[in-house]
């Protein structure tokens, strides 16, 4: 008994995670077996100073039916910002299985973004069930960010801010900020506000700390600070954030009074979201899966660009249809013709990740597009030629055939050049047609790639090589 007591507490005592980052597996186990047991002891030992992103993770190793068990049993001592750090999907598995007084309990311990966060996803009915478990004033404030536009400012942004009058000395601030209770957990700036609660500047903390107490707050206030309104896109927020380094950001209603502020480890979060539905789209995957999906949410999902790219792939099989007699004439354009369509569509591919990438960080616009248009096609041009000496030598010397090596030249310098307008052109006027050019320009593209490829490759050689 003494020696499995001994194993236990040294599975508690090791790093929770290894040197790859790994989550350390024996600790799951562990968990799962005190569950099975309800050894509430040994689960608070697991918890007590774990990080949230850690317990998140905890969460997401166990299986679906531990997940629940866990919370419940923790009671008080669960910290419910773990679930702000889990999937979507399991995060909504987790909330389906909770009371709502559980729920209620949970996020009242939060952060107003926090909060709002893990509300917002829930059903309607089981939403309000647990905003009426709250208090008056707890109700309201959560209501007003759930109220917000789903990817707005004013739904990240926390509500408790501290905001003091202009006409108050650093003295007062300083003591304040001692005396107060129910301030912000973390604050960078102290926030200046007029009697009617309007935004007119802030102070940063070290500013505020390095001046003398009787100072008026007012002689500090940095005017050029930058407030968002509590409707602006989130993601715009974001470029904000990184074009003018800042840590934090005062939000404000249309009125231009303090409602939140936005802090950097919130932008973070959102940053990291939106190259992740980036890369997800142009792979042709939906924005919304996650590696906690059932096999028929992802087959489903996955479903409708697969479908669309046999219709284009039909589209390019009957371009080669048009050059049937060619093809049983001579072999081996039916060997060569895939290796033209292929190179277009990979140097397709590299131009249209940059063009998309540039549209999203709203770096590219039509204040440079030519020049971005300009250089795309020069490199095309290179490649195009570089890719022809390679492609042609290894086709005349494969096939005994000097002009077949010619015809591929020719066809590959053609692809290439084709890959770099529509790289270029298709997730541009994509944008400009307010469509998302991350969700469809790979299809298009692609198809661009394969006809131009194989018509510029079997019509090459009909004409070269005097095929009927």
């Amino acid at each position: 008994m003494a020696d499995t007591e001994k194993a236990s507490d040294d599975v508690l005592e090791r790093p929770i995670r290894d040197e790859d980052g790994a989550f350390d597996h024996e600790l799951v186990e562990k968990v799962s077996q005190a569950l099975l047991l309800s050894d509430l002891t040994t689960l608070r030992g697991v918890v007590e100073d774990m990080h949230e992103a850690d317990l998140g993770a905890l969460l997401e190793a166990l299986d679906v039916d531990e997940r629940p068990r866990l919370i419940s049993l923790l009671g008080a001592d669960f910290d419910f910002t773990a679930l702000t750090e889990v999937d979507d999907a399991v995060r909504e598995e987790i909330l389906e299985e909770l009371s709502a007084q559980t729920v209620a309990e949970g996020v009242r311990e939060l952060d107003t973004d926090d909060a709002v966060y893990i509300l917002e996803d829930m059903d309607e009915a089981d939403k309000q069930e647990v905003l009426d478990r709250l208090t008056p004033a707890e109700r309201i404030v959560l209501q007003q960010g759930l109220d917000y536009p789903e990817n707005s400012a004013g739904r990240r942004m926390q509500s408790e801010i501290l905001a003091v009058p202009a006409f108050w000395t650093v003295g007062q601030t300083i003591d304040h900020l001692r005396q107060t209770e129910n301030l912000p957990e973390r604050f960078f700036e102290v926030l200046v506000a007029d009697p009617a609660h309007h935004f007119v500047g802030s102070v940063p903390l070290d500013r505020l700390l390095r001046t003398q107490r009787p100072v008026a707050i007012a002689t500090l206030v940095d005017e050029d600070s930058r407030a968002v309104n509590a409707t602006d896109d989130i993601e715009d927020v974001a470029r904000l954030f990184q074009r003018y380094n800042l840590i934090a950001t005062p939000v404000i209603d249309e009125a231009g009074r303090l409602v939140g502020v936005l802090t950097i480890d919130d932008i973070v979060d959102v940053i990291e979201q939106a190259a992740d539905d980036d890369v997800k789209q142009l792979g042709g995957v939906d924005a919304d899966e996650e590696l906690s999906d059932s096999v028929p949410q992802i087959a489903r999902s996955r479903f409708r660009w697969l479908f669309v790219n046999l219709i284009t792939a039909f589209l390019a099989a009957a371009v080669m249809s048009l050059f049937e007699a060619q093809l049983t004439q001579l072999v081996a354009l039916a060997i060569l013709a895939p290796i033209v369509a292929s190179q277009g569509g990979n140097a397709a591919t590299q131009t249209m990740t940059v063009a998309v990438r540039a549209l999203a960080t709203q770096e590219l616009g039509s204040w440079n597009i030519r020049r971005f248009f300009t250089r795309e096609l020069i490199v095309a041009l290179i490649n195009g030629v570089a890719f022809a000496l390679i492609t042609g030598v290894v086709a005349a010397f494969w096939f005994g055939n000097l002009w077949l090596g010619f015809v591929i030249g020719i066809a590959m310098v053609i692809n290439l050049v084709a890959a770099a307008l529509a790289g270029v052109a298709i997730p541009f006027l994509l944008d400009r047609a307010d469509i998302d050019p991350a969700v469809s320009s790979g299809t298009f593209v692609t198809t661009v790639t394969d006809v131009v490829g194989f018509f510029a490759f079997l019509g090459t050689a009909t004409i070269l090589l005097g095929l009927r």
